[in-house]
């Protein structure tokens, strides 16, 4: 682990922003990319913006914040990624994008290097297969939003080594987090029981049963959830819920997993959550408004 000084991340949307920032905050010079420099400007002024939140609730001095900031370059060129240590993928939930990128990250970082994928539901073992160095590959399931969720996921694929286990829960330690481990099956832990509770309540939205602000003070009334389900699948993207339970119904073979129609409805159309302003709310005005 003392070798790890340099981690690449690949992806500057909400999970990799995340992660860059928790990284560099730990003392880890970091390298984000991503393919544009609009994705990778958004990124880092996440970054910034969340910094100067912690910053304002005295969670970090201001020091540390510009310390951190300068810890972090942006690239859009892969091959900036020559002399890190960890790389750590962080790409939209989709087995064939991270294999490619798995592939180009192969031809550039160090042998030493270690590869790591954020997946939420994706088979670690078929993704190190890809590789060119499937023991030295893992699953590290960071939470949304990473600066404040304090747990990680942390999934061995068959072929990981020891070493490469014994480096993730010392980064995560470092890192402040807890450390859940998790067999490689569909959608390990959280998102195993999560996702299929959120598609549970969208079922209940496409019979009937309720109103999106019923289902949602439903929840948080009756079950002491911080976050009604249907607010909470907009927060992680309904494109992401639909793609979990996807892998969940393709992997386990069981129609409890199938996703609702309505679901699927709301992701053809786009509505897909807050990153868009637009999935079971309306966040284009003042307060979020139910669009069923």
């Amino acid at each position: 682990m003392a070798g790890i000084k340099t981690i690449g991340v690949v992806g500057a949307g909400q999970m990799g922003n995340g992660i860059a920032h928790v990284c560099a905050l730990a003392g880890y010079d970091v390298i984000l990319s991503d393919l544009s420099q609009d994705a990778l400007d958004r990124g880092l002024a996440t970054i910034e913006k969340n910094m100067t939140r912690q910053v304002s609730r005295d969670v970090i001095t201001v020091d540390s914040m510009k310390a951190a900031q300068a810890r972090i370059k942006g690239t859009t060129d892969i091959k900036a990624f020559d002399a890190i240590d960890l790389a750590i993928e962080a790409a939209t939930e989709n087995r064939e994008i991270k294999e490619k990128i798995f592939a180009s990250l192969c031809e550039i970082v160090p042998d030493s290097a270690y590869l790591a994928t954020n997946t939420s539901s994706i088979s670690v073992t078929r993704l190190a297969s890809t590789t060119d160095r499937p023991e030295k590959f893992i699953g590290l399931h960071f939470m949304n939003p990473v600066p404040l969720m304090k747990l990680m996921e942390v999934i061995r694929g068959l072929a990981t080594d020891q070493d490469t286990y014994d480096m993730a829960i010392a980064l995560a330690d470092r890192l402040g987090k807890t450390t859940t481990n998790a067999e490689d099956y569909p959608a390990f832990i959280v998102n195993r029981v999560l996702v299929p509770m959120i598609n549970e309540a969208v079922y209940a939205l496409y019979e009937g049963v309720g109103t999106v602000e019923s289902i949602d003070t439903a929840m948080k009334l009756g079950a002491n959830h911080p976050m009604g389900p249907l607010e909470l699948a907009d927060f992680i993207g309904l494109d992401t819920c639909l793609s979990i339970m996807q892998v969940l119904h393709d992997g386990l073979a069981d129609t409890k997993y199938r996703p609702c129609p309505l679901l699927v409805k709301y992701v053809e159309a786009g509505w897909v959550g807050r990153k868009v302003e637009r999935g079971f709310y309306d966040y284009r005005g003042d307060a979020p408004v139910p669009t069923r």
